[in-house]
């Protein structure tokens, strides 16, 4: 046995020295694109994502960010995927706003999709990506501000744990409370919270201000569904709305069904996104969209890119129901959802 484990342990060392560096997976990633092979190619790129998040090869993340972008633009647009494709391509010309795109190397596909793209980024309502991208980083405020009671109450709320909420339940005066909240965020980046919270703080500081739905006073958007969903998996790669009126059949949408996607979640009102028992059925809620005569649907699709390591689930499209000045409320969530939010709620 001791014979077998030493040789397992000698082969995955001669595999992970001869695994493809980022270097050698970038350049397989473009001559898949160079060869038409768009499914292949995007599949090599997330391997590429997957090394260079590794800590000993972050370094090449920003080196990586604009060039994937755009060959992730490309084959998206090539497979038909238009709305990954505008949203690959706004990256890019964020990182790369004077760019442009050889109509001589790539397709009419390809160039429509950059083009439209370009127009897109002129649109005085930007993405929602965009916004996340242009926003300010987490005040300084945010990232020193003391320790309440209310703390466990608030945005921070989304990544707690039963254990970690039943434990700062439990706390008592402001020692011990600021103990927990250290060794919280200490946790949740490798003895190194402060990244992680960065990011945390500026999610929630966009979330309150974008994301409300400027119902009662003193609501916060980082408190709504959309903004739960937000903090935990971040901007999504595109998002977009659909209209709904009293002619419209939303109850295929309501239910989750296939024609959704995989990985959807549908929201309206009618119980909250987290801590309900309240089961809720299939339609539950919709009629009364229905009857208003009028609501709004908002889509929010994310990549596997996107998601946090780990998660087996190559993308999830989240829906919300909208409607009036109301916040939205979230019906149900599937198995795939629950999985990937319950994954971006671990430390890494």
């Amino acid at each position: 046995m001791r014979r077998l484990t030493l040789s397992l342990a000698a082969a995955l060392v001669v595999a992970a020295a001869v695994a493809p560096s980022v270097p050698e997976l970038f350049q397989k990633a473009k001559e898949q694109v160079k060869a038409g092979s768009w499914k292949e190619a995007l599949a090599t790129m997330e391997a590429v994502d997957l090394e260079a998040g590794r800590p000993a090869n972050q370094k090449f993340q920003p080196q990586l960010e604009a060039p994937l972008a755009f060959y992730r633009g490309v084959c998206d647009a090539n497979l038909d995927r238009a709305d990954d494709a505008g949203a690959d391509f706004e990256t890019f010309l964020l990182l790369q706003p004077g760019a442009s795109i050889d109509e001589g190397a790539y397709s009419a596909k390809a160039v429509a999709a950059f083009e439209q793209a370009r127009r897109a980024m002129s649109d005085p309502k930007p993405s929602l990506s965009r916004s996340y991208r242009q926003s300010p980083p987490a005040p300084p405020a945010a990232m020193n501000a003391p320790v309440t009671a209310d703390w466990g109450k608030g945005p921070v709320s989304w990544l707690m744990d039963d254990g970690e909420k039943a434990a700062w339940a439990k706390l008592e005066g402001d020692s011990e409370r600021a103990a927990f909240v250290e060794a919280f965020w200490r946790k949740r980046e490798g003895g190194d919270g402060h990244v992680f919270r960065a990011i945390f703080e500026r999610r929630v500081a966009f979330a309150d201000a974008e994301l409300g739905q400027g119902g009662r006073p003193g609501d916060r958007g980082s408190m709504t569904d959309r903004g739960m969903v937000f903090i935990l998996l971040g901007p999504p790669a595109y998002s977009k709305e659909v209209d709904f009126r009293k002619s419209a059949s939303i109850s295929d949408v309501s239910t989750g069904s296939s024609s959704m996607g995989p990985g959807s979640v549908s929201t309206a009102p009618g119980s909250r996104a987290s801590g309900s028992s309240r089961s809720t059925a299939p339609g539950a809620g919709v009629s009364g969209l229905t009857q208003s005569g009028e609501s709004r649907s908002e889509l929010w699709h994310y990549r596997k890119g996107l998601l946090a390591n780990g998660t087996s689930y190559p993308e999830v499209t989240v829906q919300f129901w909208l409607r009036g000045g109301q916040p939205e409320e979230l019906v149900r969530k599937n198995e795939q959802v629950n999985a990937i939010l319950n994954a971006a709620k671990k430390p890494a």
